[in-house]
């Protein structure tokens, strides 16, 4: 992607003049709270779970010129995406056609990256004729059209295509559109009440950051966004300067692409990294697969770009485009993050987080204290249609994500049961909501035993939930890295993969060639178990203190058998008291 040079940059520098620095602290803070505000009014507006509780949308407030002033997200992986569909708005209608009262809508998906069924939309913000940014929205909805269940191997398959156009044009509703979108979906009141809470989102970004223009002038909080901007790309740059220089890679794989089951689909990475600017070139991915697991190439973008805010500046606030500058992405057309027309997009989100997995693996031996093990790295999904018994009625929904285990750190044990990292600020839905709103009922809903990888520092566990159908369903996981498990770094051994199990009666269905169960068909009384797998340990099992071990064992967090076979510790299922002698001469030995 271009990138503006250094002096280009030292040249707006010097023409911005002087800035008072409570001001810039103040609109710092001011459009973090924006963003955040836009969010709320966003949840409590949606009628769909996956908005309202699950977060997955993203929003934020942009420059006139499209770049990210501030992102409130639930989807980390929008980073490029939603910056990218707004610049592409700005060319389409051009300066002179953007209008005040417009709101653009679109949802193709090789712009914003993604599948069909993130809508996007963005109201362009005016201070008394000037346009002074943009307020935008991307939100999940449940249902686009399209093929109901199953595989997909074009876009034309997976719903309604809604091309950048007009959804307000200077304050007049678009009805066309509206009545295109009720015609193509199949609960179109959800849909049509998700629509407007994104009306209402973009609006209350126009609104707050109106009010920050107002009270502090257009050029000064113009200046101060600048200067946030510069901030974040100093303290990029400072902690890229810390990493050696050198070129590093690793690779890695996906299970496959649903259709040619059992084929590999290979994952490499190039991380080059020279005085304070890093290049992560994603050439080496693989091209384009049949299934739907490809993505658009802002997507491609967006990998290198968690991975760069994870190790640079993953605590500086907001989040803006300024932490990019000495960043560069290579990343070609035609790869499974970069798929061009008309490739498959529904499960767009699941091989960038291997990606990101792997430029962490790549960096491992450079810095070992800022990169983590694999991780679970899937949403672990399950999608469900049927008709409720009672009304009669249509019902669609999921459940997830679901959380699973992250890999250990060099200082410390990987966290339990969270969100991969595509949807890092997500929720995972309530059980009881589910249970509310339609015919399921959850079983089983725990931590998973001995998933998390062993090592001196333990990786994550998963999380196992088990849900029983009250009425006939149609079931569909798209799960992947049941074959590609988490990987340990320096000597810790691998997570668990995820998988997925079937019920019929009382026999569970384990022997799949992968977790991908499509169309499935569960009757009443029958269960499906999903279990995302652990996050990967780090250094040597037997370095793990002996006490630490059996506190994990105490808390059902590794089993007696393993903590004898991998970690040398001998304990006493009852007791849980250590067998010392044994214990040594089982390190001595290296188990």
């Amino acid at each position: 992607m271009a990138r503006k040079t250094t002096k280009q940059i030292a040249t707006e520098r010097t023409k911005r003049g002087p800035l008072d620095p409570v001001i810039a602290e103040i609109v710092r803070n001011g459009v973090i709270a924006v963003t955040e505000e836009m969010k709320t009014n966003l949840m409590r507006t949606a009628y769909n779970m996956i908005i309202y509780e699950a977060l997955d949308f993203t929003v934020g407030l942009f420059t006139p010129d499209g770049e990210t002033v501030s992102i409130g997200i639930g989807l980390p992986m929008f980073i490029r995406g939603m910056a990218e569909t707004v610049k592409a708005k700005i060319r389409h209608f051009g300066r002179e056609g953007i209008k005040p009262g417009d709101i653009y809508v679109t949802n193709d998906a090789y712009i914003t990256g993604s599948h069909l069924n993130h809508v996007t939309l963005t109201l362009p913000i005016f201070h008394k004729g000037a346009l002074v940014g943009f307020s935008c929205c991307m939100a999940h909805w449940i249902d686009i059209g399209g093929t109901l269940g199953g595989m997909t191997t074009d876009i034309f398959s997976e719903g309604l295509q809604i091309p950048i156009l007009k959804y307000q044009d200077r304050g007049k509703v678009n009805d066309d559109l509206v009545d295109i979108i009720r015609q193509n979906v199949r609960i179109p009141n959800r849909a049509l009440g998700d629509l407007r809470a994104q009306v209402t989102a973009v609006k209350t970004g126009e609104r707050r950051f109106l009010e920050l223009v107002d009270r502090y002038g257009r050029d000064q909080v113009a200046a101060a966004i600048a200067a946030i901007m510069d901030r974040s790309e100093a303290a990029a740059r400072a902690r890229t300067k810390s990493i050696p220089n050198g070129v590093y890679e690793a690779e890695s794989f996906m299970d496959d692409d649903g259709i040619s089951i059992g084929r590999p689909i290979p994952i490499r990475v190039r991380v080059e990294v020279k005085g304070e600017e890093m290049t992560i070139d994603l050439t080496e991915v693989s091209r384009q697969v049949r299934g739907f697991y490809n993505s658009g190439i802002t997507t491609g973008h967006a990998c290198a770009q968690v991975a760069y805010k994870c190790l640079t500046s993953p605590t500086d606030y907001p989040i803006n485009d300024g932490s990019f500058r000495s960043l560069k992405t290579i990343v070609p057309p035609g790869r499974v993050i970069s798929a061009t027309r008309p490739a498959p997009m529904r499960w767009w989100m699941t091989f960038p987080m291997t990606i990101v997995d792997t430029v962490f693996k790549a960096l491992a031996p450079a810095i070992p204290d800022r990169v983590i093990a694999g991780h679970h790295a899937d949403l672990l999904v399950a999608q469900f249609h049927g008709f409720n018994p009672k009304t009669s009625e249509f019902f669609m929904g999921n459940f997830g994500p679901l959380g699973g285990g992250w890999g250990a750190k060099r200082s410390e044990d990987g966290v339990c049961g969270t969100v991969a990292i595509n949807d890092g600020d997500t929720h995972n839905s309530p059980n009881e909501q589910i249970e509310a709103r339609f015919p399921l009922v959850v079983e089983r809903y725990a931590l998973v035993p001995d998933s998390g990888g062993a090592g001196r520092y333990r990786g994550g566990l998963g999380v196992e939930r088990v849900v029983r159908a009250r009425t006939d369903i149609t079931l569909n996981t798209q799960i992947e890295r049941a074959h590609c498990r988490p990987w340990g770094l320096d000597g810790g051994r691998d997570g668990k993969g995820n998988s997925v199990a079937l019920r019929f009666g009382t026999h569970w269905k384990t022997e799949f060639p992968n977790a991908k169960v499509l169309v499935a068909q569960i009757k009443a009384g029958d269960a499906f178990r999903l279990r995302s797998g652990g996050g990967g340990g780090y250094g040597s099992p037997l370095d793990r203190p002996v006490e630490d071990v059996r506190n994990d064992v105490r808390q059902g967090y590794v089993s007696v058998h393993e903590a004898a076979v991998f970690y040398g510790v001998v304990i006493d299922a009852e007791t849980f008291r250590v067998n010392e002698g044994a214990t040594l001469l089982l390190r001595a030995q290296g188990t």
